[in-house]
């Protein structure tokens, strides 16, 4: 019984230690790791404005609710990382985050070109909408063609188009966003399939650019930029190493306090509180949640709760050695009658957390999926993985001082 709970413990902490040398590179990968947020990457923070028609019709909910899918598409396409697009109702504003941004002026000037799409003739008559088109990819054309890009329309778009293109075969069609002319391709001859090309671009990329604008649809209303705001990589470099200093700090201070007040069990808090950051940081991970200062704070308070659980049951524990009882009906006995109030308190917060979660802002969600998943990692550990750990240390030595479990008593000097 003592040599195999010395095997078990002992293999706990290889497989803890090799997950730790395992996950420090992916975790931290500046690029593959956890995303971290505008606050922390630094980016650009924008905000669009919706504009009344000129007709004066007001902006609608669904105009809005349209507008930010459609420039949520635009957004995503452009291959940004971990953008945040969020509509504020109130204003008639759509607010966009782009962190992680490396050429800030090449995506703010793509955002405001965030209007309707429309084909034209030389005067300027409306031929097709941005509606009539269903898709645009960039290619690669032939060797006197440069890069291309190819568009495919809708069956009714297919219609508008075969009808233009065959009345404006040796003119120019224009290709507008809003009232600005993005591009003007010559007809050359009708095109009667809906499948279209444009060639001659500089670069794949720049194709590749316009290929998102094109087929990023149509949006009911006009949007302009109401607000630029730069975060530079410095000050978002500096506050994500303040947050890490300050989260070292007070890990720190609760490891040496564990130690202090519960000797062994502390110990044992210590080792599950890594295990509880390894748990923890790997969600993050896989769920691809954007980090951000406020969501540091959500792990650092839910870290308070974890040694707070902890030490509600060693404190349990403590009470039923003081009553006589042997080390191994002690530690049953603690978790057992700690366990609803630990749950109790777990239940709560994740409530709290999950109310959080349907807030309108980023920010708030972002401190909210960390909370949950801090809450739901800690209960695993304070419930599970230190329970067991505690039973293989009493189980090597059942005999061992009650001073180990910082409890002094009679009975084990008498």
């Amino acid at each position: 019984m003592k040599r195999g709970n010395i095997l078990k413990l002992a293999a706990v902490i290889l497989l803890v230690a090799v997950a730790v040398a395992f996950s420090f590179k992916p975790l931290t990968d500046p690029q593959k790791g956890i995303p971290l947020g505008l606050d922390l990457r630094g980016g650009v923070h924008l905000v669009l404005q919706a504009e009344p028609g000129k007709d004066g019709k007001a902006v609608s909910k669904d105009d809005m609710d349209n507008a930010k899918a459609i420039i949520s598409k635009r957004v995503n396409e452009m291959g940004l990382s971990e953008p945040i697009v969020q509509e504020d109702y109130a204003n008639k504003r759509i607010i966009v985050d782009l962190a992680g941004v490396q050429d800030p002026d090449k995506a703010v000037n793509v955002l405001k070109t965030t209007a309707k799409l429309t084909f034209r003739d030389p005067q300027g008559n409306v031929l097709l909408e941005g509606s009539d088109l269903k898709d645009a990819r960039a290619a690669n054309g032939s060797t006197n063609q440069g890069f291309v890009v190819n568009l495919t329309f809708s069956a009714e778009g297919a219609k508008k188009f075969a009808d233009a293109t065959t009345k404006l075969v040796g003119q120019q069609m224009g290709i507008y966003l809003d009232d600005k002319m993005l591009q003007n391709p010559r007809v050359d001859e009708p095109i009667p399939n809906g499948q279209a090309e444009i060639n001659n671009y500089a670069s794949l990329q720049e194709a590749a650019d316009y290929a998102v604008l094109f087929r990023s649809g149509s949006l009911p209303v006009s949007m302009t930029i109401a607000e630029k705001r730069q975060v530079g990589a410095s000050l978002g470099a500096d506050s994500l190493g303040k947050s890490l200093h300050a989260g070292a700090y007070g890990l720190i201070f609760i490891f040496l306090f564990m130690l202090v007040f519960y000797f062994l069990p502390g110990l044992v808090a210590d080792f599950s509180l890594l295990v509880y950051g390894l748990i923890v940081l790997w969600v993050l991970y896989l769920m691809r949640a954007v980090l951000t200062l406020q969501g540091i704070a959500g792990l650092i308070l839910t870290i308070g709760m974890a040694v707070d659980f902890n030490i509600i049951i060693y404190e349990r524990v403590k009470e039923e050695i003081r009553e006589g009882k042997s080390l191994r009906a002690a530690v049953e006995a603690g978790f057992s009658r700690a366990f609803i109030t630990v749950i109790d308190a777990h239940v709560t917060t994740l409530i709290a957390a999950i109310t959080l979660y349907f807030s309108p802002t980023s920010s708030i969600r972002g401190f909210a999926i960390t909370l949950a998943v801090g809450i739901l990692a800690s209960l695993f550990t304070a419930i599970t993985f230190t329970r067991a750990i505690l039973r293989w240390v009493v189980g090597i030595n059942p005999k061992m001082k009650t001073s180990w479990f910082g409890v002094r008593r009679k009975a084990e000097n008498g």
